[in-house]
């Protein structure tokens, strides 16, 4: 019997994979339904997301909104947009912020949660664990992101929305200036069939 992505999503949520290398233990943190038309892949969760559970629950996820131009409700809405991050749990600190997304989860898991999202029209890839993984190119992430037709329509690499992330959007004014309005035009086109 083929399991729905309810069943699937209960697994993943269920997963204790790489538990022993989890300094505040697993709590993958993931949500869609097979209806979503836009699935945003990031990098993993933070202290504040573990603990809440809700992705983009932080400064990051409400300047991704900003960009997005979406309200709370909308990008909270599972029926239309699906979140799935590179690794599900929170990884730990490093010496730079928090380590890398968990390598396991995406091998592990995304091929499976992809194929139970059929009507999918836009992956939005947040920050380089995502575009190195899913778009296997030598192109540096300001490339990627200043050029996003290239990776289109499936895909769009975004920066990473994290405070720490201020100098590069301040040495990159394009991305805000001219990416960021083509990217709202893009999701006005996806909602012209079905409201985001």
């Amino acid at each position: 019997m083929t399991q729905t992505l309810e069943q699937l999503l209960a697994r993943i949520r269920a997963c204790r994979h790489c538990a022993a290398h989890l300094p505040l233990g697993p709590r993958p943190v993931i949500r869609g339904t097979t209806s979503a038309r836009l699935l945003i892949i990031g990098q993993a969760p933070g202290t504040r997301v573990h603990a809440s559970g809700i992705p983009w629950d932080d400064a990051s996820g409400a300047r991704l909104r900003q960009w997005l131009q979406m309200t709370p409700e909308q990008f909270y809405d599972e029926t239309r947009v699906a979140i799935m991050p590179m690794g599900l749990c929170y990884p730990g600190r490093g010496r730079q912020g928090d380590n890398p997304p968990r390598p396991e989860c995406a091998p592990l898991w995304h091929e499976s949660v992809l194929a139970h999202l059929p009507d999918l029209s836009l992956i939005l890839l947040v920050g380089q664990y995502a575009q190195r993984y899913y778009l296997g190119d030598r192109q540096s992430l300001t490339q990627r992101v200043l050029q996003p037709e290239r990776y289109g329509p499936r895909f769009w690499p975004l920066p990473h929305p994290s405070p720490r992330n201020q100098l590069w959007l301040k040495r990159n004014p394009m991305f805000e200036q001219q990416i960021v309005p083509r990217l709202r035009q893009r999701l006005t086109e996806l909602t012209q069939t079905t409201p985001l």
